[in-house]
């Protein structure tokens, strides 16, 4: 009765009607109910016996304090009813816990049929989102009211795709797939985040998971599509280049600070020396190369760190990304 007094005190303060929580973001998927009240469940219980054994310890100080007047009385050895109560009666709440965290457990990892699936590529320090159609994203859109499968993958290192409003989480392991699903309640943006340490930027590997209404989702995704298809190489490589996780590791400007790699600004048309000694003309054949195959030509002063990015961007796509390259230094001409 305590107990279950308790859970109803716990659940009127921490958890409002609306989904906001005091200690938890909104609820933003159908996991996160569930998740929350075995939470405060277990805060419950555990408050609760913790205040038994206090109270229980205290009245024993006070009660069997050394006074005048009063001698020490020998200790009770043993009690079978005592010992059998006070292991049997906490491992039936253990068993419940578990029973109540597997069944959420298996309820994370069944996919539904049907499940609309977005590949996810993680790499040092972005994300992209792949839709069915081709269209990337550096942030999550998704429906709501629908499951939506995410199939991942990571280019470089482990890093764990982390979504609080939903409470899922997932690693990402190079050189395998892993999956997550999660179904959105209702409208809105919330934030996701790279839970696994995976390097110097690694606090700036966030991006946003939008939720659409369903038909909203289908009407941004085709205008998103057609913006797409239809912008000059040029534009579509400068989006590409936000897209792709290329900004992340090299500047516009001159800025290089924090950089892994060297600046696209005012490079297209130069002579750089590379690693082994050689130099070469930054031109078109350069820059695909470096894009496909990015550890054979090595700028000097930059570590072989890039991932290749072949069989992820058409020719197309390749294509904008060089044209892009070449608009921030319109004067140059690759030397022969």
């Amino acid at each position: 009765m305590m107990t279950s007094t308790m859970l109803s005190t716990l659940h009127a303060v921490w958890g409002q009607s609306s989904g906001e929580t005091l200690v938890f973001p909104t609820q933003g998927s159908d996991f996160a109910p569930a998740i929350d009240w075995l939470f405060y469940a277990i805060t419950a219980i555990s408050a609760f016996f913790f205040a038994i054994i206090v109270g229980v310890m205290v009245y024993f100080v006070l009660r069997y304090r050394r006074r005048p007047g009063h001698d020490a009385q020998p200790s009770a050895s043993h009690n079978t009813p005592l010992e059998i109560a006070w292991s049997v009666l906490p491992g039936f709440i253990l068993l419940a816990i578990f029973a109540a965290g597997f069944l959420i457990f298996l309820d994370l990892r069944r996919v539904p049929e049907g499940a609309y699936e977005i590949k996810v590529t993680a790499r040092k320090w972005s994300w992209a989102f792949e839709y069915p159609n081709g269209l990337v994203m550096e942030d999550l859109h998704v429906p709501a009211d629908r499951p939506v499968r995410l199939l991942m993958s990571s280019m470089d290192v482990i890093h764990s795709l982390f979504v609080p409003a939903f409470r899922v989480k997932q690693d990402l392991v190079p050189g395998r797939y892993t999956e997550m699903w999660f179904r959105a309640t209702g409208a809105g943006t919330h934030r996701l985040y790279c839970a696994e340490y995976c390097g110097q930027k690694h606090s700036t590997m966030v991006a946003n998971v939008v939720v659409h209404e369903p038909a909203d989702f289908e009407q941004w995704l085709r205008i998103e599509t057609d913006k797409t298809n239809n912008l000059p190489p040029a534009e579509l490589g400068a989006l590409l280049y936000k897209r792709q996780g290329c900004a992340q590791c090299h500047a516009i400007d001159d800025n290089v600070q924090g950089k892994a790699g060297p600046s696209f600004a005012k490079t297209f048309g130069t002579q750089q020396r590379l690693t082994n000694g050689e130099s070469v003309t930054i031109e078109e054949n350069y820059l695909r190369r470096s894009i496909l195959e990015p550890l054979a030509q090595i700028r000097a002063g930059f570590q072989p760190v890039m991932p290749t990015y072949q069989g992820r961007l058409r020719d197309n796509e390749i294509d904008a990304l060089i044209a892009y390259i070449k608009s921030l230094n319109p004067e140059a001409t690759p030397k022969e």
